[in-house]
């Protein structure tokens, strides 16, 4: 399928539409093979990963900035067709990077241009140097591309307090774009801090009688607790939605999936989500004399299937986040029931995923369910300690308030020494429920983060 315009292309919107290629009805699989920011990828890390198919009006660039890394590209530049629409969550915390506040400013008016992110340097917590970094960024980014600057949005990852040379960032944006297109791998490659793996995921889909894809990236290992976004998480579709629509199906996506992670409950200065829709599959369909009526609302029975697909591929994203949690060695699912809202469930679900107790306990394969205990009682949430029930990969540990008569450790134990662990908690007051997911807390999460900035 050609992605053509209505109009005649610019030069930089024809690089755009030809870095476009065919689509995947079903995504094929690979070994993973990204190993770029440490010695040994995570033993949890997914045994295959998608081929990535290109995107129409989306076009990638890598290089290394020479800002942080020496042997390694630091700098995604994505480059976006005109119209495209954009949607995004941030983090909530009162210290947040300068590239976040610009993203948030920029977002109000809902379209997007251009995405640049950096890793090794978080851009947070420097004073007017941050905002002078995120300045220089946009100007180059906008020059590039053609557009305004509050078209491009900013995203930077990695150590909280030293400043970003701005002045490499420019001159660095031109040579990724002269290196040429990058795939969706190197795109992923290039964002990572600690983490160990590439991270991304497809899907393709009908919006009607439309084929359209979603490609999702993402980075994070440590400092996992988000709320409202996670990390660092950009997602790209070609279905052409207008950012009102895109800002709703997001938030409402984000509550079971990235707001359901923890690694080990630190919350991050620079945690963005962004969405971009560069419409293209449904122009395609329109210059072929099929006309398509806009979708304007997130209710539209058209979308049901790409919300499932968006929610399928956000979850997968998480979980891979979670599976790289630093030094994990155990996948973690806790699901809690019987609490009296879902907001209540999920901090029970919480609190057991970031007691450091449970969680060294599930590193060492010790089914300590009176850790569980502690953890429920302690969330603040009301909870029936009589009527408490602790499920531990399938198998009743505890009942009504104490250990189930006749309890055999042995099954339990076994479970503990497999990498996917699965923890139920039913609280006893109510018909709500969550699930969260984490990971183990080993001595080689104490490791690298001692030695993060050396």
């Amino acid at each position: 399928m050609a992605n053509k315009t209505a109009k005649r292309p610019s030069k930089s919107k024809k690089r755009l539409i030809s870095a476009t290629g065919s689509k995947l009805k079903k995504a094929a699989t690979k070994k993973p093979v990204s190993k770029k920011a440490g010695p040994k990828v995570s033993p949890l890390a997914p045994k295959n990963f998608s081929v990535m198919p290109s995107i129409g009006g989306v076009l990638l660039s890598v290089t290394n900035s020479g800002t942080k890394y020496k042997n390694r590209d630091d700098l995604l530049f994505v480059q976006l067709a005109e119209k495209t629409q954009v949607a995004g969550v941030f983090t909530t915390s009162k210290t947040a990077a300068d590239p976040v506040l610009w993203c948030r400013k920029n977002l109000e008016g809902g379209a997007a241009r251009a995405l640049v992110v950096n890793a090794g340097n978080a851009n947070a917590f420097t004073g007017k140097a941050g905002l002078a970094t995120v300045k220089v960024t946009a100007a180059a980014a906008a020059s590039l591309t053609g557009c305004r600057q509050k078209d491009v949005f900013i995203a930077s990852t990695g150590v909280i307090g030293e400043v970003l040379d701005g002045d490499a960032i420019g001159p660095a944006l031109g040579k990724a774009v002269r290196q040429g297109e990058a795939d969706w791998e190197a795109a992923a490659s290039a964002i990572m801090t600690t983490d160990t793996y590439a991270k991304f995921t497809t899907r393709t889909v009908k919006i009607g009688d439309v084929d359209v894809t979603l490609n999702g990236i993402a980075k994070g290992s440590g400092m996992i607790q988000p709320d409202l976004a996670t990390m660092l998480v950009f997602l790209f579709t070609d279905a052409a939605l207008p950012a009102s629509v895109l800002q709703t199906l997001l938030m409402l996506e984000t509550r079971d999936s990235f707001n359901a992670i923890t690694v080990d409950s630190d919350t991050s200065t620079s945690d963005t989500v962004l969405l971009f829709a560069t419409g293209t599959a449904m122009e395609q369909v329109a210059e072929d004399g099929k006309p398509v009526t806009p979708i304007v609302r997130a209710g539209d029975p058209r979308l049901r299937e790409f919300r499932a697909a968006l929610s399928d591929l956000m979850l997968d994203l998480a979980h891979q986040v979670v599976r790289d949690g630093e030094g994990a060695s155990k996948f973690i699912e806790i699901k809690v029931c019987g609490a009296a809202s879902h907001k209540a469930a999920r901090q029970i679900g919480l609190s057991i995923a970031n007691s450091p107790l449970v969680k060294t306990a599930i590193a060492g394969e010790d089914a300590n369910w009176g850790r569980i205990v502690m953890a429920v009682g302690k969330s603040g949430e009301e909870a029936d300690r009589d009527r408490l029930l602790i499920r531990i990969g399938d198998i009743d540990v505890a009942k009504n308030g104490i250990a189930v008569d006749g309890f055999d450790e042995a099954p339990v134990t076994k479970h503990m020494k497999g990498t996917d662990i699965k923890i139920e908690v039913d609280v006893g007051v109510g018909r709500a429920e969550a699930t969260v997911w984490t990971c183990d807390l080993t001595y080689d999460y104490i490791r690298i983060n001692a030695d993060y900035r050396s």
